[in-house]
């Protein structure tokens, strides 16, 4: 199945709608090496880097949910949650 990062990354963000309501922003790049697509969610200064092969990310552009991404972006947001509470509170 041919199709962009670009597109890729609009149905992740259509799919995962979480990603944006907690200020994540996402960027995807092919990896040759991996023969997967890396993931890298971003809030502010901190990056979290995940791995989507091939099929997965075929099955994500054909609507279907992606059982390891979607743990992974709950994973990522409460990392960058706690991240941000961890950050707010004095020692």
């Amino acid at each position: 199945m041919k199709y962009t990062n670009v597109a890729l990354k609009e149905k992740i963000a259509e799919m995962y709608p979480e990603i944006t309501q907690h200020k994540l922003t996402l960027g995807i790049s092919f990896s040759e090496e991996k023969d997967a697509f890396v993931l890298t969610f971003r809030r502010g200064k901190d990056e979290l880097i995940t791995y989507l092969d091939r099929m997965d990310a075929d099955d994500c552009m054909n609507n279907i949910k992606c059982v390891h991404l979607g743990i992974k972006v709950d994973q990522f947001v409460r990392n960058f949650e706690a991240r941000g509470e961890f950050g707010r509170k004095v020692a």
